[in-house]
């Protein structure tokens, strides 16, 4: 009869996932065969070194070094909460192996946490595919010149944030904005500047509102703010007023000129009985009633 400990290990190493222990100080006190099978790293050569070490030196799809910076590992040590990540390790052949990573505490008795474990799986396949896809409906959903969502991305956040409101309580706002006197810029100062202009309107709206609302570009020098949680046009008013006034003291700083436009703003409240096509078109009349007065305001309704 297997001893416990012995009998857990000869299970773990029939697993063809790649599995691996640390203790608090991330020393590795267990590789299994699937881990061997996966890294190319024997056993020998990995127990009782360090994740800190770097031997597998994991990074991400933006080149950052894990085992150095943001190891799942210490993180779920730190707060006590599982990780999972898509990561790169590095094989012992040199070569770069996408694998899907899950990180989870260990604990003693008492609760009190002893360690880590995580588990890899090669995800060659559906790594790239999901990554893929994933870029491919963001590229589909955002506007290519400002870097914000397209039409069709705030089409789907404006179903969204009605389906939203037609379950719970709550409200939302929507802000429509155009620049004023833009086919004069692009006349004056040509399309490049035009481009340029529309990327720094599309920039102070987006860095200058919460991370949960959405800013996108409706089409041409219009552009759609939908805000969450905004309880009644009292609260609407200031954060239309402040996105209007930001942008008016934003400036291109050109060769022979200070480059600045304001913009007009219809606000409005979604309602109870509203389609995205009719909560637009308020917002776009309300827009148009700044624009009738001079420009360079709010109008809200």
């Amino acid at each position: 009869m297997f001893q416990d400990d012995d009998l857990y290990r000869k299970i773990l190493d029939h697993l063809y996932d790649g599995v691996y222990f640390t203790d608090r100080q991330r020393q590795i006190l267990y590789w299994n065969k699937g881990a061997e099978r996966i890294t190319g790293y024997a056993n020998d050569e990995v127990v009782g070194r360090s994740c800190r070490d770097n031997l597998l030196n994991h990074v991400d799809a933006n080149g950052v070094q894990l085992c150095l910076n943001q190891c799942p590992l210490a993180a779920c040590m730190a707060d006590g909460r599982p990780r999972e990540a898509e990561v790169f390790l590095h094989h012992a052949d040199g070569h770069r192996v996408p694998v899907l990573v899950r990180a989870a505490p260990l604990r003693d008795a008492q609760g009190q946490i002893v360690g880590a474990v995580e588990t890899f799986s090669e995800a060659t396949g559906a790594l790239v595919a999901g990554r893929e896809l994933r870029e491919l409906r963001r590229a589909v959903r955002t506007d290519p010149l400002t870097g914000i969502s397209n039409r069709q991305g705030l089409e789907g956040r404006l179903r969204g944030i009605l389906a939203e409101l037609g379950h719970h309580q709550g409200t939302a706002g929507l802000l429509f904005m155009d620049i004023d006197g833009f086919k004069q810029v692009n006349d004056t100062y040509g399309h490049d500047v035009g481009d340029q202009v529309l990327r720094m309107v599309a920039a102070t709206v987006r860095h200058n509102v919460r991370e949960f609302d959405t800013v996108g570009r409706w089409g041409g020098e219009e552009f759609v703010v939908l805000l969450s949680d905004v309880p009644t046009v009292v609260e609407l008013q200031p954060i239309a007023e402040k996105l209007r006034m930001l942008v008016a003291h934003s400036r291109l700083d050109l060769p022979a000129a200070h480059l600045s436009v304001t913009i007009s703003v219809g606000a409005t409240l979604f309602r109870p009985a509203d389609t995205p096509e009719s909560a637009v078109r308020r917002a776009d009349q309300l827009m148009y009633r700044s624009k009738r007065a001079g420009g360079n305001r709010v109008s809200v309704g």
